[in-house]
């Protein structure tokens, strides 16, 4: 097994981290037949899109810094990378589906990382969106606003939110996509662990599906909240995942199997926090290691059996608890301005 720190340490050093076997019917929760929408056609095309992500990919991440706004900033070097990756469909209620991605990396002995999550709802009565220094807050819905629209709010590797947002799947031209208005997210890690000059990320997150697998369209502005808002650059992104494979898939799908119901606990664990709470935070600012070192950490411990799934969650259930701000306060404080 490949030593833990070592996974921390490619989480953190890498720009995959930033936001990642077939899963059998029984793993899957199955659409409830009652649901009046799944008689839609635009409904079922929504949901046909949003699961069509799943499956297994080669996966490159390219994003390039395009045009600056503030005097004397000199464009960063393109950053350009791939990946392994397993998405997983780990529910599916009809209304709302959650999509995991799983990475494998390594060289002779490979090993899997948890990545990023997706979760979709249609017609939701809220959307958790991101309000700059690691703090979140409960966007409420009026019927009217979130009519034939799904949300998407994307989490952490350690199950944490990081940004949401709203709109309608199109299925126009021969393309289904998904293109919601701009909303903040966190610090990519690519940038968190290397620069301190800008707060946040102002983007537009498109999902489109290909013939090959789909893409995650980025435009994206890196914000200054020092102050007024100011643009600092403009980026633009693509990730492109591709159907492939040709590599361990096993390894991703053995980790999940392994550690999906400590997992849930931790998913259980940041609902409760979104019940709870119109708006919340973390008492960590910037890169979020301290946090998603110590619960990956615990998810080994179960992968390897020296912790119970019951031990590990009521572990990380404390440690999330030690990090989070029921009181966010100003974005001034939050961010050491």
């Amino acid at each position: 097994m490949k030593p833990i720190i070592s996974i921390i340490r490619a989480v953190a050093a890498t720009a995959l981290v930033t936001l990642g076997g077939c899963v059998t019917s029984a793993e899957v929760t199955k659409p409830q037949a009652t649901v009046s929408t799944l008689k839609d056609e635009k409904f079922e095309k929504d949901r046909q899109a949003i699961l069509a992500m799943s499956g297994n990919y080669r996966v490159k991440f390219d994003f390039i810094e395009t045009a600056s706004f503030v005097d004397g900033y000199k464009l960063k070097d393109r950053k350009l990378s791939g990946a392994d990756e397993i998405v997983r469909v780990i529910e599916d209620d009809g209304d709302y589906i959650s999509l995991q991605h799983i990475l494998v990396v390594g060289g002779k002995d490979k090993f899997a990382i948890k990545h990023w999550r997706q979760d979709w709802r249609y017609q939701p009565e809220s959307v958790l969106i991101y309000v700059g220094g690691n703090a979140w807050e409960k966007r409420p819905l009026s019927a009217a606003q979130s009519k034939g629209k799904w949300s998407q709010v994307v989490y952490q590797v350690d199950d944490s939110p990081r940004y949401g947002a709203l709109a309608a799947w199109a299925h126009d031209d021969g393309i289904s996509q998904w293109t919601p208005p701009r909303e903040w997210r966190p610090l990519p890690r690519r940038d968190a662990t290397t620069r301190n000059d800008y707060h946040a990320v102002n983007a537009v997150n498109r999902h489109a599906i290909t013939p090959f697998g789909w893409v995650h369209e980025q435009d994206n502005s890196k914000l200054i909240l020092s102050g007024e808002p100011q643009t600092l650059v403009r980026e633009i992104a693509i990730n492109t995942y591709k159907k492939f494979d040709d590599f361990d898939i096993a390894v991703g799908d053995d980790y999940w199997r392994a550690t999906k119901e400590y997992w849930a606990g931790i998913r259980a664990e940041w609902s409760q926090i979104e019940i709870e709470n119109e708006k919340f935070g973390l008492s960590i600012q910037g890169e979020t290691q301290a946090l998603y070192g110590e619960i990956l950490l615990l998810a080994n411990d179960v992968n390897e059996g020296t912790k119970t799934k019951d031990e590990a969650i009521d572990d990380a259930r404390g440690i999330i608890r030690s990090y989070l701000k029921t009181e966010i306060g100003p974005l001034a404080s939050r961010i050491g301005k």
